[in-house]
């Protein structure tokens, strides 16, 4: 741990409603990929720590799902509710928006900041995409004038453009303390959690658009023999017709998942991995808050 008079330490919250890059933002303000991405709304579930040490700073960024309305499962409120309680006890939040879009959600979620959270930052993501620039202009004034942010900064995550000034900003409001984590760790999960995260990614971007919202991945076993990563994990879906599309003719859609996972894993962990998968129905399982907590969802 750095240990020094200068030394500042502090936690950084990033919240916005669905799909506005926020994972995405996470990933390259850790320079590693350590929340899975994609273009379809709502895939980040959990709340994940990232860690970014730079000089005698460190920052501990803190990815949420994304906020959202009008859906009322128990998977849904669970998401709802640690977005909300991620913008509480932090130093820095990171209130993230997509570029020329600011609707009824975006609005919501801004009324809950707290009042007495001294440094939030409106991050504008998606930048990358305007055409016309001079747009840009009014649409920061009209939202500078409905909170008071401490700053107001325009990226693009996918780009890389305009991180380090992001950067700069978030690492200037921290405060002073000892580090919480050793200078070359970026994340805060287990090995087990990342692959799971990793095979649910996999799903998400190679079946339909309403499946994946109905899966959930399970490590059942996780071992390391002779130079191998044994791994068995279970996708849980709602319904039988489900199960049939994620295993696919043939099995052929879990075999595309199974290996593109496989092949991920093996860079993360780098070791070789064996990688079986099986998949089960679980009635229900998104809006049954006892299912979800013996399927890992935190529901405090």
């Amino acid at each position: 741990m750095t240990k020094s008079k200068d030394s500042r330490t502090g936690y950084v919250s990033l919240v916005g409603k669905t799909n506005v890059g926020k994972s995405t933002l996470l990933n390259q303000m850790v320079e590693q990929k350590i929340s899975i991405t994609s273009r379809k709304p709502q895939t980040t579930r959990h709340r994940l720590l990232g860690i970014k040490t730079k000089d005698y700073a460190q920052a501990i960024f803190i990815d949420t799902p994304g906020f959202h309305q009008g859906q009322k499962r128990a998977l849904n409120r669970y998401m709802n509710k640690v977005a909300i309680g991620a913008m509480s006890g932090v130093d820095v939040l990171l209130y993230v928006i997509e570029a020329l879009k600011f609707d009824q959600e975006d609005e919501r979620l801004l009324t809950q900041i707290p009042a007495n959270l001294e440094h939030v930052i409106l991050v504008i993501n998606k930048v990358d995409r305007i055409l016309d620039k001079d747009r840009l202009l009014p649409f920061i004034e009209k939202l500078a004038s409905k909170f008071n942010f401490s700053d107001i900064v325009p990226i693009s995550a996918l780009k890389d453009q305009n991180i380090e000034s992001l950067e700069s900003s978030i690492f200037s409001k921290l405060p002073m303390g000892e580090h919480s984590y050793p200078e070359d760790q970026v994340a805060d999960t287990t090995e087990r959690f990342l692959t799971s995260e990793v095979i649910r990614e996999k799903c998400i971007t190679r079946l339909g658009d309403e499946i994946p919202y109905r899966i959930s991945v399970m490590i059942d076993s996780f071992n390391l023999k002779n130079k191998v990563t044994h791994i068995d994990a279970t996708l849980f879906v709602e319904k039988k017709s489900q199960k049939g599309i994620v295993i696919g003719q043939g099995g052929k859609h879990l075999k595309l998942i199974g290996t593109a996972a496989r092949l991920e894993l093996e860079e993360i962990l780098k070791t070789k991995v064996m990688l079986r998968l099986w998949v089960k129905v679980k009635s229900g399982w998104t809006d049954n808050e006892a299912m979800m907590s013996t399927m890992g969802y935190d529901l405090g």
